[in-house]
C-alpha cells in the first residue's frame, strides 16, 4: 500500500483511494465501513470503505476476508493484495486522521469528540463514493456509539440507500471485513514507517502497538517525554494517558484565567505583566522604581506606544 501522499505531510489528514471499477458505476453496489486505530495513543486513526456490486458478494466471500483483528499481519497483507488485485469489481478508499488532527480537534475550545470525528469521516467516505459515481444500494457500518441513532443519522443523510449499523459488523458482513482489512493495513504501515517531522535526532522506533496498555508503548512514552515541549505529533495529546504523564513529568505551566486582567494576574503572582513592555517610562515592583527602558526592537524601528488614537 502506497501511503506516500500521507507520509509527505503526516500532520494533516489525508484521503487515499483505488480506481473506481466501471462495473460499480452501472450496477447496484454494497459498501462497508470500518476503522482501525481508534484506541491507541500513538499514530493515526484510519477509516476505510470497501465496495463492490451486490451481485459480487459471493465472489468477495471467496476471497475469505475476515475481521482484521482475527488475522495476523501477514494474512492482512495477503488479503489486501487480493482485494487490490480484484480491481475489476472491488474498490476502496481511506480517510487517514492524523494524530495531530485528532488532538487539535478534541482539545479545541468548542469540543469535537472522537465519535463526531468518526461519524464525519464515515459520512465523508460514503459521499466520496457517491460523488465518484458508485451506485450505492446498501451500506453496512460497524457502529460508533448507539447503533440505532447512528443508523438513523446515516439514513437521513443518504436517503435511498439502505443503511445497516451493527456492533461487530466486521465479523458479520464480508464487505465490512474488507474495509477493516484496508484500514488496518494502512494504519500498520503508517505507524511502522512513521516519519517524524520534528528534528529529534535518533528516535527509538520500538514503540509497540501504540495502545496505552502496551508495555513497549508505556516505556516509549516515558523515554521520549520532553519536559518542556512534551511529545512529537506522533502522540495524541488529547489522550488521558498523555495528559497524565505531562502533568506528572513535564514542567508546570500556569495559564491565567482568561477573564482576569493580565496586569492584575501578574501583580497577584508578583510578576511583570507582558503588557508593561509596551509602555514607556512605566514602573513595576519587579523593577523597584527604575525607569523601564524600551527594548531596542521598538527604538530601532522608531515605534512608540500611543495612549490615544
Amino acid at each position: 500500500m502506497d501511503l506516500g501522499e500521507f507520509e509527505a505531510d503526516n500532520s494533516v489528514s489525508c484521503r487515499l483511494a483505488s480506481a473506481i471499477p466501471d462495473v460499480c458505476k452501472t450496477e447496484d453496489c454494497c459498501l462497508g465501513i470500518d476503522e482501525a486505530g481508534r484506541g491507541p495513543v500513538l499514530g493515526p486513526m484510519v477509516y476505510g470503505i470497501c465496495f463492490c456490486p451486490v451481485a459480487k458478494k459471493e465472489a468477495l466471500k471467496d476471497l475469505k476476508v475476515a475481521d482484521s483483528k482475527t488475522l495476523t499481519e501477514a494474512q492482512r497483507e495477503d488479503l489486501f493484495r487480493k482485494l487490490d488485485e480484484a480491481k475489476s469489481f472491488v474498490g476502496w478508499a481511506l480517510q487517514i486522521l492524523s494524530p495531530n488532527t485528532i488532538s487539535t480537534s478534541m482539545l479545541q475550545r468548542s469540543k469535537y469528540n472522537l465519535n463526531a470525528l468518526s461519524h464525519d469521516a464515515a459520512i465523508g467516505l460514503v459521499q466520496f463514493a457517491l460523488d465518484s459515481g458508485v451506485q450505492l444500494k446498501e451500506v453496512f457500518v460497524d457502529t460508533v456509539g448507539p447503533a440505532e441513532k447512528y443508523q438513523e443519522k446515516l439514513s437521513q443523510r443518504f436517503p435511498g440507500v439502505e443503511v445497516t449499523v451493527r456492533p461487530k459488523a466486521d465479523s458479520l458482513f464480508p464487505i465490512v471485513s474488507a474495509a477493516s482489512i484496508c484500514a488496518k493495513v494502512a494504519r500498520d504501515h503508517s505507524v511502522k514507517d512513521w516519519n517524524f517531522p520534528e528534528d529529534l535526532g535518533e528516535v527509538d522506533a520500538d514503540y509497540g502497538s501504540g495502545y496505552p496498555n502496551d508495555p513497549k508503548t508505556k516505556a516509549w512514552l516515558l523515554k521520549e517525554l520532553d519536559p518542556v515541549f512534551g511529545y512529537p505529533q506522533f502522540v495524541r495529546f488529547s489522550w488521558s494517558t498523555t495528559q497524565t504523564l505531562l502533568d506528572s513529568k513535564a514542567v508546570t505551566v500556569h495559564w491565567d484565567d482568561d477573564e482576569e486582567d493580565g496586569e492584575k494576574a501578574a501583580a497577584r503572582q508578583n510578576n511583570t505583566s507582558m503588557l508593561s513592555y509596551f509602555k514607556t517610562g512605566s514602573k513595576t515592583s519587579a523593577q523597584q522604581g527604575n525607569t523601564h527602558q524600551t527594548h531596542r526592537f521598538f527604538t530601532e524601528r522608531r515605534l512608540q506606544s500611543l495612549a490615544t488614537l
